[in-house]
């Protein structure tokens, strides 16, 4: 009897570790949205959403955060999140700054091995209003990628070869300019990306309240459950 009951609890054991095992990672590539203290790679990155909140808003818990309820809610478990507050994905920033330190494309290959990477961005091109470019799908050059279009394009092109077998997802933020919504769905349309198009997000401070954050888990949600 002892004997048959340690090989249950071993069985046991064994299924739970697999399972474990099995638990596909997701990273995410963003900006403020998806940030909170102490829970980004690299540490250094700038933080918009606090446990003690510096601004109007009122998620103050990492358990409140899109990503997180998403993660938890749905099997998964976080790789790497490599956001950073006020984040652009071309090189051109706000005040026409040179964002080349903190661009999504330079943060693009720090995302470790995931399964899944969702990114999450555009927000901060539109609101700085960062030039638009022109569609460009090759031979970029350094100059190009200070506007959105090629930049969107060489980041695109760089990740699916850079994350082979891994199901990468953009989600596009609402209420941002026509032309950044309509470059973003042609240049994901144009590498097969799919692109998520949030709706009527609740934000306070022009960010994602708890509200907000539940309402964005729940169409990411719908969406890759349609997708599957």
């Amino acid at each position: 009897m002892k004997k048959t009951f340690t090989i249950i609890i071993a069985l046991l054991f064994g299924v739970g570790v697999g399972l474990a095992q099995t638990r596909k990672a997701v990273s995410i590539l963003g900006d403020s949205y998806s940030t909170f203290e102490n829970y980004l790679q690299p540490d250094t990155n700038a933080v918009w959403y606090f446990g003690i909140p510096k601004n109007i808003n009122d998620v103050v818990s990492v358990g409140q955060t899109w990503w997180y309820k998403f993660i938890s809610e749905n099997g998964y478990k976080l790789c790497v999140n490599n956001s950073f507050s006020g984040a652009t994905i071309c090189n051109t920033g706000y005040d026409k700054k040179d964002y080349s330190d903190r661009s999504f494309i330079t943060r693009m290959n720090n995302l470790g091995c995931p399964d899944v990477i969702f990114i999450f961005g555009g927000t901060n091109d539109s609101w700085a209003g960062a030039p638009i470019g022109e569609y460009k799908y090759e031979n970029w050059t350094k100059e190009d990628l200070y506007t959105f279009r090629p930049a969107m394009a060489y980041m695109l092109d760089h990740m699916k070869y850079r994350y082979p077998n891994v199901e990468i997802y953009f989600i596009l933020n609402c209420d941002l300019k026509s032309e950044i919504n309509e470059s973003v769905k042609n240049i994901c349309n144009h590498y097969s990306i799919p692109c998520i198009e949030l709706t009527d997000i609740d934000k306070q401070s022009g960010h994602p309240s708890i509200k907000g954050m539940q309402q964005i888990n729940e169409q990411i949600k719908s969406f890759t459950e349609k997708a599957q």
